[in-house]
Protein backbone atom coordinates (compact mmCIF):
# COMPACT_ATOMS: atom_id res chain seq x y z
CA UNK A 1 0.00 0.00 0.00
CA UNK A 2 1.34 3.63 -0.86
CA UNK A 3 0.36 6.79 0.10
CA UNK A 4 -0.74 9.02 -2.74
CA UNK A 5 -1.22 12.86 -2.99
CA UNK A 6 -3.87 14.88 -5.17
CA UNK A 7 -3.27 18.91 -5.94
CA UNK A 8 -5.11 20.66 -8.37
CA UNK A 9 -4.83 23.40 -10.13
CA UNK A 10 -4.65 25.44 -13.89
CA UNK A 11 -1.86 27.79 -15.28
CA UNK A 12 -3.35 30.40 -13.24
CA UNK A 13 -4.53 29.05 -9.68
CA UNK A 14 -4.13 26.49 -7.08
CA UNK A 15 -6.70 24.72 -4.63
CA UNK A 16 -4.23 24.88 -1.38
CA UNK A 17 -5.56 22.33 0.11
CA UNK A 18 -4.03 18.70 -0.78
CA UNK A 19 -5.99 15.59 -0.67
CA UNK A 20 -4.10 12.23 -0.22
CA UNK A 21 -5.30 8.46 -0.47
CA UNK A 22 -4.05 4.81 0.68
CA UNK A 23 -3.77 3.44 -2.71
CA UNK A 24 -2.92 -0.56 -3.92
CA UNK A 25 -1.60 0.27 -7.18
CA UNK A 26 -1.88 2.92 -10.08
CA UNK A 27 -5.43 1.86 -10.67
CA UNK A 28 -6.61 2.94 -7.73
CA UNK A 29 -4.55 5.87 -7.10
CA UNK A 30 -6.41 6.63 -11.11
CA UNK A 31 -10.13 6.05 -8.87
CA UNK A 32 -9.10 7.94 -6.21
CA UNK A 33 -8.29 10.78 -8.03
CA UNK A 34 -11.33 10.52 -10.32
CA UNK A 35 -13.06 10.97 -7.30
CA UNK A 36 -11.66 14.00 -5.67
CA UNK A 37 -12.16 15.80 -8.90
CA UNK A 38 -15.87 14.33 -9.04
CA UNK A 39 -16.31 15.82 -5.45
CA UNK A 40 -14.68 19.52 -6.15
CA UNK A 41 -17.37 19.58 -9.43
CA UNK A 42 -20.11 18.29 -7.53
CA UNK A 43 -19.51 21.54 -4.79
CA UNK A 44 -21.52 24.45 -5.66
CA UNK A 45 -19.64 27.43 -6.99
CA UNK A 46 -19.27 28.85 -10.29
CA UNK A 47 -15.36 27.73 -11.42
CA UNK A 48 -15.83 26.48 -14.92
CA UNK A 49 -13.39 23.02 -13.82
CA UNK A 50 -12.81 22.15 -17.06
CA UNK A 51 -9.60 23.75 -17.45
CA UNK A 52 -7.91 22.38 -14.10
CA UNK A 53 -6.03 19.30 -13.63
CA UNK A 54 -4.99 17.11 -10.87
CA UNK A 55 -1.47 16.04 -10.10
CA UNK A 56 -0.60 12.73 -8.57
CA UNK A 57 2.50 12.60 -6.68
CA UNK A 58 4.14 10.27 -4.14
CA UNK A 59 5.44 10.97 -0.21
CA UNK A 60 8.77 12.48 -2.47
CA UNK A 61 6.54 14.96 -4.54
CA UNK A 62 7.51 13.04 -7.92
CA UNK A 63 4.21 13.41 -9.62
CA UNK A 64 3.23 10.02 -10.64
CA UNK A 65 0.14 11.24 -13.07
CA UNK A 66 -1.97 14.09 -14.00
CA UNK A 67 -5.63 13.99 -14.77
CA UNK A 68 -7.09 16.66 -16.67
CA UNK A 69 -10.62 17.12 -14.71
CA UNK A 70 -12.20 17.58 -18.28
CA UNK A 71 -11.45 13.94 -18.58
CA UNK A 72 -13.62 13.02 -15.97
CA UNK A 73 -16.49 15.60 -16.85
CA UNK A 74 -16.92 14.57 -20.26
CA UNK A 75 -17.65 17.10 -22.64
CA UNK A 76 -20.48 19.67 -22.15
CA UNK A 77 -23.98 18.79 -23.50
Amino acid sequence: MAQVFFRCSTDRWIIPHRFEAQVENLIDAREQAAQVVRSLVATPALEDWRDWVLHACDDCDEEIFSLPFAAVMGRPH
